[in-house]
């Protein structure tokens, strides 16, 4: 593994769906976007990167982060984008379509709810297992980084996702990592020998609200 590369990294959340109305845990369902619900997210995003380049385009193959890149990558010449199953939403197994009112008298609900998603839920993913595989997406972004010169690389993904990474690069306990529909993070980070560290962190648009 090649090490001592820089990268920008750019990683947003997939727009609004019905399930986020909802509140339903959403995991690895292949749900759809609510249009036209959606759109006002997504065209605030879309004008934050207005006029920005990336050398590489990474998605999770989910159809909500599909239709979210492709609105916010019209027109703007991007590079085609690599879809990456390892950048899904945690799987949430068994409490998938329910939310907390169906879920809260469940003990076993509460004791993944009071392990901040350590443990893992029925048939599900523990924060463990995202990380394992989130690890695994990171380092196929540097090699190809390595390879081709890349130093600025957008990424669509799941809130999950970006809350776990927000955890390793910010610090940010469990709880305090949601970010809002079609927002997200910029990072700069540094992959050495050790690891990977951020040298610096800012919200993505830079006035986005945490909703849905």
């Amino acid at each position: 593994m090649a090490s001592d590369v820089c990268l920008e990294l750019v990683v947003v959340r997939h727009g609004l769906t019905q399930w986020n109305l909802d509140k339903r845990y959403q995991g690895q369902r292949d749900i759809e976007l609510l249009m036209p619900d959606a759109l006002a997210d997504m065209d605030r995003l879309r004008l934050e990167l207005e006029g920005e380049r990336f050398d590489a385009v990474v998605s999770s193959d989910l159809t909500r982060c599909r239709q979210t890149l492709a609105h916010i990558a019209e027109g703007r010449g991007w590079p085609e984008p690599r879809l990456d199953q390892r950048l899904r939403e945690n799987d949430f197994g068994e409490f998938e379509g329910r939310n907390w009112e169906e879920l809260k008298d469940d003990p076993v609900y509460r004791e993944w709810i009071d392990s901040a998603g350590e443990l893992a839920p029925p048939g599900g993913e523990s924060a463990q297992d995202l990380r394992d595989r989130l690890a695994l997406a990171l380092d196929a972004i540097f090699d190809a980084a390595v390879e081709a010169g890349h130093r600025r690389v957008l990424v669509v993904t799941h809130g999950g996702v970006i809350r776990e990474l927000r955890r390793e690069f910010e610090g940010v306990p469990f709880w305090e990592g949601v970010v809002g529909q079609a927002a997200g993070r910029r990072w700069t980070l540094i992959r050495q020998a050790e690891g990977i560290t951020c040298t610096s962190s800012s919200a993505v648009p830079r006035q986005a609200s945490v909703s849905g």
